[in-house]
Order: structure tokens, then C-alpha cells, then sequence
């Protein structure tokens, strides 16, 4: 699978543009606020049905905008092309896949299977684990509807919950009830984060040292609040305590992924490179993972990939990229010349895109 044509319309700065693409590698060279990463999260958009910066629409709508527009033509494993087209207001999101709407955003996610990238991928390790929740759930509500379905279950009801103790209800029974339906999506959720975390980490580490070339360990733990026991037996414990605070203090919502380094936090000990190395490969684990189990190579986004790597990590970076494993690649850097250098050297199926101000031009 992959994009050979995007439309974009009024997205961040960019008011207007088609682009071509190739099914190998397609580059897109510019200065710093070109609009390189918002023609990448376009391309997110399209399949995730969300940016993956911004989590309010506001923000993407061009200056002066009330709306934008995507649309993207696939090349599909098997029949013919199709096309997906979103617009998003004011009033929300209409869907289209060959022009017949979606009933719901959530049947989309999985049928265009992508992979970022991203310098906004450090938060992951330097801030809370809701950034590691959210790449978790990047990853499986790609990989399993179950997994979505229960997701978005669970936090409906976690929101009446938190909405019920900040009303002073002290309903027993209601409670009872509200918290054995949030276990029922809790346990699925827990069991596939537990799996995932577990399958993860063994190839993030023969990954990590493919692009490092160094010998740390580096890891990845799961760690939530359901190790300790049912989710009903542990919110009943808490009741007290959450009438008391006003909300939900336990629960899958706090889950966390730790990410480690010699057995140390990697956000303490890591630096720069070994912090950008552990992150590549915590994707590049992640795609594999995604093509292995869902038979099709997802679309692979390389924003600034050789930001804060030195070159023999570049240079094992690519030996890795230029491996059979990988379907379409959209890579971004601020060096143009850099960038056909290395990609030259790569493979000569490739496109190559200037962006200036919101505007694409090419330049094979």
C-alpha cells in the first residue's frame, strides 16, 4: 500500500496543494517552518483521522480559515485504487472513502497503516506517561478494532465517573455498576498493553544497537494499576479517597511504559543521541511489528530523522532504510544537499520536494 496523490487544502500554512508521490522514497527538503512537517502530518491525518501534533482542530486550520480539506489516493494490496478524503469545520468531520461517508471515524483506523517519526517523539520519554499512552494507542488501535473499541469505551465511562464525583453522587449501587463495565473494557486493554510492552522491548534492543553500535541494554516495562488485582476490587478500596479527590484516581488511565537504559530511566542517563537512537528504534520496532501482524507495510514518516545523530548512527540509520523490509518513505530535512546525498545513494526511485511557505515544488 501506498499514497500516490494528496490534496491538500488550507492545513497549517499550506492553502493549496497536489502533490505526486513515488512508492519508495520521497523527500521533502526546506528551512524551519517551510511546512515540511505539516505535509507529513497530512499524511498521518488521513490515516489516523487526527494530527499528530495538535489536539485540538483549531490549530490546523490555515490562518483566517474555518476549515481545511485532505484527500489522498491509495494504491491498495489488492483491487483497485481508492481514495480517502476528510474535511474537517467548525461542525466537525466527514469521512469518505471513495466518496461513500463513514458512519463511524473508528472503522477507518487500520486500513491505511502508518508509522512517525517525529523530534516531538522526545516528550516521550521527558514528560508523563500520557505521551507513552497515547503512542501505545497509536500502535494498537491500528493493530486490533477490539483494542479501539475498548479504549474509547472505558474513557466514556471513566468521564461519568469523574463527572459523578465531582457532583457529590454517592449512589453505591450506580458506582457498582459503572465500575464493573469499565472493568470489562479495562482487562482487554490491559492484557494487549501488556503484550505489546512484552514484544516490544527484545526488538527495540537489537534495533537500538543496529543504529548505535554501542552495547547498553535498553528496555521497556509495563507498568499499571491492574497488577495488583481486579479493577472493581481496587476502585471499591478507593472510594473514599475519590469522593474525597473529585476523580478517578486508579485505573488504566495511569498506565505507564518505562523506558530504560542499563536498567536506569533513559530520561535521566541517556543523552541526546542515545535518547534519539532508543526513540528510532522504539518506532522502527513498532513498524515491524505492525507489518508482521497486519501483512501490509505501513507508510514510514521520517520528520528530521538525522536531527541529533551523529553519522555513524546515520549511516546505520540507512543501511536499515535501504533493507527490503520497508514499503513508502517520506523523509524531511532542513539540508537539501544532505538529503539527496544520502538518499542518492540509497536508490534512484525517489521524488524530491523544496517546500517554501506552504508551497511544494519539485525538483527531481
Amino acid at each position: 500500500m501506498d499514497i500516490k496523490k494528496i490534496v491538500v487544502q488550507d492545513f497549517r500554512n499550506i492553502e493549496l496543494q497536489e502533490l505526486m508521490f513515488c512508492p519508495n522514497i520521497n523527500c521533502i527538503s526546506g528551512g524551519n517552518g517551510e511546512g515540511k512537517t505539516n505535509l507529513l502530518d497530512a499524511i498521518w491525518y488521513l490515516s489516523m483521522t487526527k494530527s499528530a501534533f495538535s489536539t485540538s482542530d483549531r490549530f490546523n486550520f490555515r490562518h483566517g480559515c474555518s476549515s481545511f480539506a485532505l484527500s489522498g489516493l491509495y494504491t491498495m494490496p489488492s483491487g483497485p485504487d481508492t481514495r480517502i478524503s476528510i474535511k474537517v469545520d467548525e461542525n466537525g468531520k466527514k469521512l469518505r472513502r471513495d466518496d461513500k461517508p463513514y458512519s463511524r471515524l473508528a472503522d477507518h483506523i487500520g486500513l491505511l497503516p502508518v508509522v512517525m517519526v517525529s523530534p516531538a517523539d522526545v516528550a516521550m520519554v521527558s514528560e508523563t506517561g500520557e505521551e507513552r499512552r497515547k503512542f501505545c494507542n497509536a500502535v494498537l488501535s491500528q493493530m486490533s478494532a477490539e483494542y479501539l473499541n475498548a479504549v474509547q469505551n472505558y474513557t466514556r465511562l471513566l468521564s461519568q465517573r469523574n463527572a459523578m464525583l465531582k457532583n457529590g453522587v454517592s449512589d453505591a449501587q450506580l458506582y457498582e455498576v459503572i465500575d464493573s463495565q469499565m472493568e470489562e473494557y479495562a482487562k482487554p486493554v490491559f492484557e494487549m498493553r501488556s503484550a505489546l510492552a512484552a514484544d516490544l522491548s527484545p526488538l527495540v534492543q537489537e534495533l537500538y544497537s543496529s543504529i548505535s553500535g554501542g552495547k547498553e541494554e535498553v528496555s521497556i516495562r509495563y507498568r499499571s494499576d491492574l497488577e495488583k488485582g481486579p479493577l472493581t476490587s481496587i476502585l471499591r478500596s478507593r472510594m473514599e479517597r475519590d469522593s474525597i479527590l473529585k476523580y478517578t484516581g486508579a485505573g488504566i488511565q495511569r498506565d505507564d511504559f518505562l523506558f530504560e537504559l542499563n536498567g536506569w530511566p533513559i530520561r535521566r542517563c541517556g543523552s541526546q543521541g542515545q535518547q534519539k537512537s532508543f526513540l528510532v528504534a522504539l518506532k522502527f520496532a513498532q513498524y515491524r511489528l505492525m507489518k508482521d501482524r497486519g501483512g501490509l507495510a505501513p507508510i514510514l514518516l521520517l520528520d528530521d530523522l538525522f536531527d541529533k545523530l551523529d553519522m555513524g548512527r546515520v549511516q546505520n540509520l540507512l543501511t536499515m532504510v535501504a533493507g527490503n523490509d520497508f514499503g513508502q518513505i517520506f523523509l524531511s530535512d532542513s539540508n537539501k544537499v544532505r538529503l539527496s546525498g544520502i538518499v542518492d545513494s540509497i536508490t534512484a526511485e525517489r521524488t524530491y520536494y523544496e517546500a517554501k511557505g506552504g508551497a511544494f515544488s519539485r525538483n527531481d
